[in-house]
């Protein structure tokens, strides 16, 4: 019985929240509709959500800066993606329908971010979140678009520029000695358009050796000119934090760095380049007190070059096509010097009679380092049943080259194998779109994947390290759920649910570290609402199931009240005081409180 209560969770919070209080008047919505809104990941050129074939969701953040405290908490409310945090808004992993962390795409307005030493690093972003528009989420395959690493799906986070010259100051204090400030300056005009921004956040922490600092800053330019658009993004960040428990039962310490330059220039209508180069360095101190025990030292530097390009084939069918390349080094104490030269190109047609049906068809081929190449085809389509229902599928192929990590990496409890075989995957979905009104969405989708030559770390008992090795087979099925009402008085209601099941191939006994941690049930409520004296409100409630492992709620809520020009609020975190665990043997943090005042001047 415990383990069935999730989805009766799921369909009791949908009718307790049609009973939602809608007669108090706001001044402002507590957060965008979601309406006509236009996403551009999954897709090869930018289309309106409803008329994409694929699985994807958006969440906008520009308007929602004072209900989250990191772009990370953002996430958690797509059922679909597992967030396991080890430090508040720097070091966490993200997992997508079931994938591993390594297998989830993390994208920079496009331009791949992923670290090649370690997926673990691949959601420390070298920029504030003060910087960030919008998140959106492709669920499932992506390898046909994006290359290695696309198995589950992919995390674009998106950097817009400002609609219009404002100046934003903030900072906050809270629980276990947390502190943050952060901030923007913006400057728009018809040509050219600037935003500034920095965040910064300090805490003691909620256990011994668990304290941390995150520092981030960036530059955003837009410019306009006779050949196009050009977006230029520049970021750095600086996050030292205790690591008890992280990789073992050790006071361990660890200090990340990242440097990301993005450029986007277009080449007239139909044709645009981009360049991406990052840096990420990565020190870790086994025992925070005796450095001298051991230490590692990574750097590693990460090029990308793109160019792309369409055709219109009448009304409305468009080819696409292009070629990307990347270059990858490491300098590491522990994995050696290393590097990874990748190119690729691709093409797709894109054929859509809008309100009633559409097709995308596309396919890649990725060379790299010794001669290997990987072929990723997919097809994705979509049919209006009627003006309110509509059919999507989508059939693909993905893959993901080993990291350094996998390949090179040696201690006495964990042993890399250069021998890895890249993992590859065959991703299928159907689904169902309703839109029933302007206010009221709802979906469905089934999705099956079978991965082959999954890494993972297998040992044969305790007493024996972790060996990188491939597994043959894993076959994931699950199923997606999602309402979305825009209920009167500007409240809005979300929710999700997933169900999922895997299922491994013969390990003949041995034991695994990292693939079998995935979300069985998970399920989210989200409410925002407008609540006397103009106050406006997040509250979400999360419970989530891992496999073999009991279920816990989450319930956390962030009020605030908007002046002219001062906006103060509370964010309030684990409200039942959950003791959980999101990565085995790394304890999360309690109940806690953070407030805060912003202040801002707009030239609107």
């Amino acid at each position: 019985m415990r383990k069935m209560w999730l989805p009766w969770l799921f369909l009791g919070c949908t009718c307790a929240a049609q009973t939602v209080d809608t007669a108090t008047p706001a001044a402002q919505p507590p957060a965008p509709k979601r309406q006509e809104q236009v996403v551009v990941t999954g897709t090869y050129t930018p289309v309106p959500l409803q008329e994409t074939d694929r699985s994807v969701d958006v969440f906008e953040v520009n308007h929602s800066r004072l209900f989250y405290t990191s772009p990370i908490d953002v996430l958690e409310q797509d059922s679909s993606v597992d967030v396991q945090q080890r430090v508040p808004g720097s070091n966490a992993d993200v997992s997508i329908r079931g994938s591993s962390f390594e297998q989830a795409l993390i994208l920079v307005n496009g331009l791949r971010i992923n670290d090649v030493q370690t997926g673990h690093n691949n959601l420390d972003l070298p920029f504030p979140m003060e910087a960030i528009e919008r998140i959106e989420v492709l669920k499932g395959s992506g390898s046909t678009m994006y290359g290695s690493d696309a198995i589950g799906g992919a995390v674009n986070y998106i950097t817009c520029p400002p609609e219009h010259s404002e100046i934003r100051l903030g900072a906050a204090g809270g629980s276990w000695s947390t502190n943050e400030q952060y901030g923007s300056l913006s400057y728009a005009s018809k040509r050219i358009d600037e935003q500034l921004a920095f965040g910064r956040e300090a805490s003691a922490g909620f256990m011994p050796d668990r304290d941390y600092r995150n520092l981030a800053g960036s530059s955003e330019t837009d410019l306009t000119t006779a050949l196009g658009r050009t977006a230029l993004i520049v970021g750095a960040s600086d996050r030292p934090f205790g690591a008890n428990q992280f990789y073992g039962p050790y006071d361990s310490w660890e200090r990340t760095k990242g440097w990301f330059t993005g450029l986007t220039q277009d080449l007239g209508q139909q044709t645009s380049v981009a360049f991406g180069f990052r840096r990420h360095t990565d020190e870790f101190v086994l025992l925070r007190d005796d450095p001298a025990v051991y230490e590692n030292n990574h750097v590693t530097d990460q090029l990308q070059l793109a160019l792309r390009r369409f055709e219109k084939l009448g009304k409305n069918t468009r080819i696409y096509y292009g070629a990307e390349g990347y270059r990858d080094t490491i300098d590491s104490s522990n994995l050696g010097q290393h590097q990874r030269n990748q190119g690729a190109v691709y093409a797709a047609v894109d054929a859509r009679a809008l309100g009633r049906f559409s097709l995308t068809a596309g396919a890649r081929e990725d060379i790299y380092s010794g001669g290997n190449a990987q072929f990723s085809p997919s097809v994705a389509a979509g049919y209006w049943l009627t003006h309110r229902l509509k059919l999507h599928g989508n059939v693909s192929h993905a893959f993901r080259l080993p990291s350094f990590t996998d390949l090179y990496y040696h201690d006495p409890a964990n042993i890399g194998n250069a021998n890895l075989r890249p993992e590859y995957s065959w991703d299928f979905e159907g689904g169902l779109q309703a839109t029933f009104s302007n206010a009221l969405t709802a979906g469905l989708t089934v999705f099956h994947r079978n991965d082959h030559d999954v890494i993972d770390y297998e040992r044969s008992n305790i007493n024996a390290p972790w060996m990188a090795e491939n597994i043959d087979q894993l076959h994931f099925t699950g199923v997606e759920a999602s309402l979305r009402w825009q209920a009167p008085k500007r409240q809005r209601v979300e929710l999700s649910y997933t169900f999922l099941n895997g299922v491994q191939g013969s390990l003949m006994g041995e034991q695994t570290k990292y693939v079998f941690n995935y979300p069985v049930n998970n399920a989210n409520v989200t409410l925002w609402s407008v609540l006397p004296w103009h106050l406006q409100s997040r509250f979400r409630l999360a419970a989530l199931q891992r496999y073999q492992r009991d279920a816990y709620p989450l319930l956390e809520c962030a009020v605030t009240r908007e002046f002219k020009h001062v906006h103060p609020y509370v964010q309030l975190t684990n409200l039942t005081n959950t003791q959980y665990e999101e990565i085995p043997g790394v304890p999360m943090q309690g109940r806690g409180v953070l407030a805060g005042m912003e202040v801002s001047w707009s030239g609107k």
